[in-house]
């Protein structure tokens, strides 16, 4: 059976998050059943991370495997006419190497984070930043950001229904930017903890509005305390721009903006 990799781009709000469940729509759920009409048989759709609910992709990747070959236009179109009306598009397909799988190839994951940082609501972007009213300093922010950098033991930002073996991960970038009204800040590692990019993000909102300082990050670092660090921020801002493989194809997309 030919196994196919596709570039998945999908607005998290109307779905109860990645992962197919009995009730209530999810977008493997979405993309499985238009796939089943191509070929009419079911088939399963494995990714490279599982997004919660909410969050969003401009970079998702996944495979199945497709009881015959079709080209890999033919795969993307005729997944996206049944996924209609679905907030889910395929961005590109393309025939996998031998052995590959979307989530034990990856090397490497990207997230953007948004935080829309003004005085008036967002109108059209709602469900897609965190919109954070008091004024927050990004430079302060960054530099707290800047001692989560390396390898360590995340426990203070890992969620409590984590079911990863172990707390310790090594994380690669951790940036923070402002850009006009928004702060984006990006975070890159082989793998991330269950909630803990959304973690760090609640805990350095606290280092920009003057409540924390970066020492106190490093201090709830070294704890090894979920108590200790700031709150889950929302998922609505949260984007998985991207996933590298060792030989990523010339089509996988690696972009730090994560907006469309």
């Amino acid at each position: 059976m030919p196994r196919y990799r596709l570039l998945i781009e999908y607005d998290g709000s109307s779905y109860n998050g990645w992962q197919r469940q009995d009730h209530g729509l999810s977008v493997q759920g979405a993309i499985e059943a238009a796939a089943a009409k191509l070929c009419g048989e079911a088939v399963t759709l494995y990714a490279a991370g599982r997004t919660d609910a909410g969050v969003h992709a401009t970079g998702q990747v996944a495979h199945l495997d497709l009881p015959r070959a079709y080209s890999g236009d033919t795969v993307r179109d005729a997944i996206n006419f049944h996924l209609k009306p679905n907030a889910v598009a395929i961005l590109a397909a393309e025939e996998a190497e031998q052995g590959f799988h979307a989530r034990f190839s990856a090397i490497g994951r990207s997230y953007l984070y948004r935080i829309l940082n003004r005085r008036s609501a967002p109108a059209l972007d709602r469900n897609r930043v965190w919109w954070v009213a008091a004024a927050l300093d990004a430079d302060r922010m960054a530099e707290a950001a800047a001692r989560l950098l390396g390898h360590h033991d995340f426990t203070s930002f890992r969620a409590g229904c984590c079911q990863a073996r172990s707390p310790n991960k090594t994380l690669d970038r951790l940036d923070v930017t402002r850009i006009g009204d928004e702060i984006h800040i990006i975070a890159e590692a082989r793998s991330f903890l269950h909630h803990q990019v959304r973690n760090m993000v609640g805990t350095l909102k606290l280092v920009g509005d003057g409540k924390w300082t970066a020492d106190d990050v490093s201090r709830i670092l070294d704890a090894r305390d979920r108590a200790q660090a700031g709150p889950t921020c929302p998922a609505t801002g949260l984007i998985l721009t991207g996933v590298v493989y060792p030989q990523p194809p010339g089509w996988v997309k690696h972009r730090d903006d994560g907006i469309a």
